[in-house]
C-alpha cells in the first residue's frame, strides 16, 4: 500500500489491522490468500503459521480478509470507535495550524 494518510491523518496513527484469534484458526490461510497489501506474513514452519506483519498496509475500514474466513477468528477494532480518533486527531491537527 502505497497511501501514507487517510482523512489527512498519518496512517502509523490509525489501529486498524486484523487481529486474530488463534485459538479459533485453522490455518486455511484464505485471509492470507485474499489480502493484496501484504499485511500478512507466512511462517510455514512455525507453530502459528502465520502473523499481522505490516499492519499499517491494512486499508482502513477494510474487513475483507475478515469476510473469508469462515470461523470469524478475524477481528477488527470497532468502527465507530475508530472513527471518532480520526476526527480527534484531524480536530487537533486543525487547532495545531
Amino acid at each position: 500500500m502505497s497511501e501514507t494518510t487517510f482523512m489527512g491523518v498519518l496512517r502509523e496513527k490509525i489501529d486498524w489491522s486484523p487481529r486474530i484469534d488463534f485459538a479459533k484458526c485453522n490455518y486455511c490461510m484464505e485471509c492470507v490468500k485474499f489480502c493484496p497489501h501484504n499485511v500478512f506474513e507466512v511462517h510455514e514452519s512455525e507453530v502459528q503459521k502465520f502473523t499481522v506483519k505490516n499492519p499499517e498496509n491494512c486499508v482502513v475500514f477494510c474487513r475483507a480478509c475478515g469476510k473469508t474466513c469462515g470461523l470469524d477468528a478475524i477481528e477488527f477494532p470497532d468502527k465507530n470507535a475508530t472513527t471518532k480518533m480520526i476526527k480527534s486527531i484531524r480536530k487537533e491537527m486543525e487547532s495545531n495550524d
